[in-house]
């Protein structure tokens, strides 16, 4: 059934800038992903489990200092701007020196005490002082966020998608011939600088250079204060898809975290969807809540968050139906990782719903918001734990219990995404839920057509991958589109409808 729908300029602007976004950053996840798989195949082929899980570890850690030196900017930059009477470069320079000065606090505690990023592993070379590039990571955070504001997300695209993962891919391959031991932590470093580097290039000839700015402490500290909520709800977003890798570090050998951190990454791919709408989604947003129009958030919402959970169930099908054969690829000593990647891209699916309610309550609930995301971090934690020891208690492989903490990840997502999905609905007065029936259908045909391959003879594996995930794809792809997919859907990938078109309902 369809309904006329009222002319909205408003509206239709909104979904012109997210459909446009959203179009560029489906380019730039297809972009990362050719990038990213070279790495994967580097590093488990050439470095192993060993070398990957200590790796895996030290990322970890280093990146989650990165993440609290922008103090929430990463969303928060662009309600700054949005809300100042200043000129806009001075603003953004201002959340420059602010994640400035919090990388040196973190980079100097981190070189202090580095056992931090090496739970299980002897301290050598230049270990210690991997920490330094902290501030390049938040730099090209607050930078690409300052850009997105603009709605320049090419840029972010151009420097996440292409100029990062091909460097540390081809850094990775070149450096093997160095050391094996630093080979990754070298690419890392080089990745993350080059990343800086396509970063600021735009963010200058956007903004320019601050003439006549001087960085003020009182301005610097009330920009921290403010943004403490949304540093708090990035942190615990980013601890909540991480916390299980530095869990098995604690609990199992660097092998065992090596062999998760490669089902982690595969399972990763899904979830950079979301966040690479980010930069597009909160300026759409923070508009819609200036022109204070709740339904214009919840519509927002709901759209965007069936475009992503479309797009990750469809990943996570051909991840985890052939997902012998996909680990496989990365090495044969990674096959352990298959349950574990099953339940992370299923984890992912499930969380959609929620990330995406997430990026308006940041901005309308704030410390609510906060306080559901840090009670879940705190149940998955525990679950994690309670799943280890009780597997370890009935004997089961060290493999299976090395999969528990993506069933918690899993589980206390799930729940995360039913509380903040009902909790915005409940705030905005409207239904934000892209959740559509004809995706199961849509999952149920994949499924169909994935056994057919899995249940092949052992010697023609290599279907599953050439001709299995196709397959997988494009009878998962004909239900949505001919089943789910509306004229706004058809948005992302043609023209906007015009106002007085039919819309369903």
């Amino acid at each position: 059934m369809t309904i006329p729908v009222a002319a909205d300029d408003g509206g239709s602007e909104d979904l012109k800038a997210l459909a446009k976004g959203g179009r560029t950053n489906i380019l730039g996840f297809a972009l990362r992903l050719l990038a990213r798989l070279p790495f994967l195949f580097i590093a488990g082929r050439v470095y192993g489990p060993d070398i990957v899980g200590r790796f895996a570890l030290a990322v970890v850690v280093v990146e989650l200092a990165a993440l609290l030196a922008t103090l929430g900017l990463k969303r928060g930059l662009a309600q700054a701007l949005s809300s100042s009477e200043r000129p806009h470069v001075h603003v953004a320079w201002d959340a420059m020196a602010v994640a400035f000065c919090a990388s040196l606090i973190a980079s100097s505690v981190l070189i202090a005490i580095p056992e931090v990023m090496f739970p299980n592993s002897p301290i050598q070379g230049m270990d210690r002082w991997l920490p330094c590039i902290v501030f390049a990571i938040a730099w090209s955070d607050v930078s690409l966020a300052a850009l997105a504001y603009r709605r320049n997300v090419k840029a972010t695209v151009t420097a996440r998608a292409v100029v990062e993962p091909w460097t540390i891919s081809i850094a990775a391959y070149a450096f093997s011939f160095i050391s094996l031991r630093d080979g990754l932590f070298y690419s890392y470093i080089l990745s993350m600088a080059a990343a800086l580097i396509a970063s600021l290039i735009p963010f200058v000839r956007s903004y320019g250079l601050p003439y006549g700015w001087r960085p003020r402490v009182v301005r610097l500290f009330a920009m921290a204060s403010r943004n403490v909520p949304l540093a708090g709800a990035d942190a615990i977003e980013w601890s909540t898809r991480n916390v299980d890798r530095f869990i098995l570090g604690v609990m199992f050998e660097p092998k065992i975290v090596g062999i998760y951190y490669m089902a982690q990454q595969v399972a990763s791919l899904p979830a950079k969807l979301k966040t690479s709408f980010d930069p597009i989604l909160g300026p759409v947003i923070t508009a819609s809540l200036a022109r204070n129009d709740r339904e214009a958030v919840a519509a927002q919402v709901r759209q965007v968050g069936f475009w992503i959970m479309a797009a990750q169930a469809g990943l996570a099908l051909m991840g985890s139906i052939p997902g012998e054969a996909v680990m496989g690829v990365v090495g044969p000593q990674f096959v352990a990782g298959t349950a574990a990647l099953a339940f992370l891209l299923t984890a992912e699916v499930a969380a959609s719903t929620g990330a995406v309610c997430e990026s308006a309550l940041v901005y309308i609930a704030r410390m609510r918001n906060l306080a559901i995301s840090l009670f879940m971090l705190g149940f998955q934690i525990a679950l994690s734990f309670a799943l280890i020891f009780a597997m370890r208690a009935v004997g089961w492989p060290v493999n299976f219990q090395a999969a528990g903490p993506a069933v918690a990840l899993l589980i206390s997502l799930g729940i995360s995404s039913i509380i903040k999905a009902n909790f915005l609905s409940y705030l905005l007065k409207a239904r934000v839920s892209g959740l559509r029936r004809p995706l199961i259908w849509a999952a149920v045909a994949a499924i169909a057509v994935g056994t057919v391959f899995t249940s092949l003879p052992k010697r023609y594996e290599w279907a599953e991958l050439i001709i299995g995930l196709p397959a997988i794809f494009a009878s998962y792809a004909f239900v949505l589109h001919r089943w789910a997919f509306g004229v706004e859907d058809r948005a992302l990938f043609g023209k906007i409808p015009a106002a007085e078109e039919a819309v369903p309902t």
